[in-house]
């Protein structure tokens, strides 16, 4: 969170914190169809993460508790 002590928030999100993988496909499979993808693309996200987002963007003053791993997604993260 980076914040001072004392520190007032409007809302703290306690909850997961993760990398999405996103990978693109040129059709949706048919059900037990196994379809090639491309273009590996990794994002910052996580149920907690979305929620404190979407609370900051709407003009709250917003932390989150979390926790990360020592890897290079928690490096994104």
């Amino acid at each position: 969170m980076g914040g001072t002590v004392g520190e007032r928030w409007d809302v703290v999100v306690v909850g997961s914190v993760n990398a999405d993988l996103v990978v693109g496909v040129g059709r949706r499979p048919a059900p037990g169809e196994t379809v090639l993808g491309s273009d590996l693309a990794v994002h910052p996200g996580g149920k907690g993460a979305n929620q404190a987002v979407a609370a900051a963007r709407l003009g709250g003053r917003t932390g989150i508790v979390g926790r990360v791993g020592d890897d290079g997604h928690g490096a994104l993260l």
